[in-house]
């Protein structure tokens, strides 16, 4: 699966560098962030973990677990939680009360209010209303390990975490939910209160 199908501008990217598969690229977010880190150069503040762009916005109250970038121009709110190898681009925005986990947003992106995303990547210029959740985990099945359906066949992860790869300019509704292993190709347009799973039809 070639992750520029979904992200154009991925080979651009320091993290693309890693030439490993999104799933991976999640699963060791931690230690990908903190390899981030040290290469970054320009203004950013480096310090517990965190390298945070002199033009960003921080606002009091935000919980920001090591390690995380946050880029140029990007905006976290009050009463958000970063945890888990988290990076934010340029001009990315993450609202009041969401949790963004081992996730990568890359610029220009968007989390409304009461929004979660875990082990997720997500392309350039997307935007999720609030209350959107994007589940990471398959705790109702007995076989944990996600599976992403493409073209109607399955890939193996070997993983048991993994939210989604959202292509560029996708916009998700309020209130909607993508389950663990969701692929969206760019421009994807999710109703509000859907609820999305692309495996139920091929694995349960």
């Amino acid at each position: 699966m070639q992750v520029h199908e979904y992200i154009a501008n991925w080979d651009k990217q320091e993290f693309a560098s890693f030439d490993v598969a999104p799933w991976v690229l999640t699963s060791n977010a931690e230690q990908m962030v903190h390899r981030l880190i040290k290469r970054i150069d320009g203004p950013y503040k480096k310090e517990n973990g965190q390298a945070i762009h002199e033009t960003a916005t921080i606002e009091d109250g935000a919980v920001l677990k090591g390690p995380v970038i946050i880029g140029p121009n990007a905006f976290v709110s009050s009463r958000c939680y970063l945890r888990g190898g988290v990076f934010l681009g340029k001009g990315c925005a993450v609202g009041p009360f969401c949790e963004v986990k081992s996730s990568f947003m890359l610029n220009g992106s968007k989390l409304a209010h009461l929004g979660f995303i875990g082990d997720t990547i997500l392309g350039e210029g997307i935007n999720l209303e609030a209350g959107v959740a994007v589940a990471n985990h398959r705790n109702e099945w007995k076989d944990k390990e996600i599976k992403l359906v493409r073209d109607g066949r399955a890939i193996s992860t070997g993983v048991s975490k993994f939210g989604a790869l959202i292509g560029d300019d996708c916009k998700i509704g309020a209130n909607s939910v993508l389950a663990p292993g969701t692929l969206l190709p760019p421009g994807t347009i999710i109703p509000r209160l859907s609820s999305v799973d692309q495996q139920v039809d091929h694995l349960s």
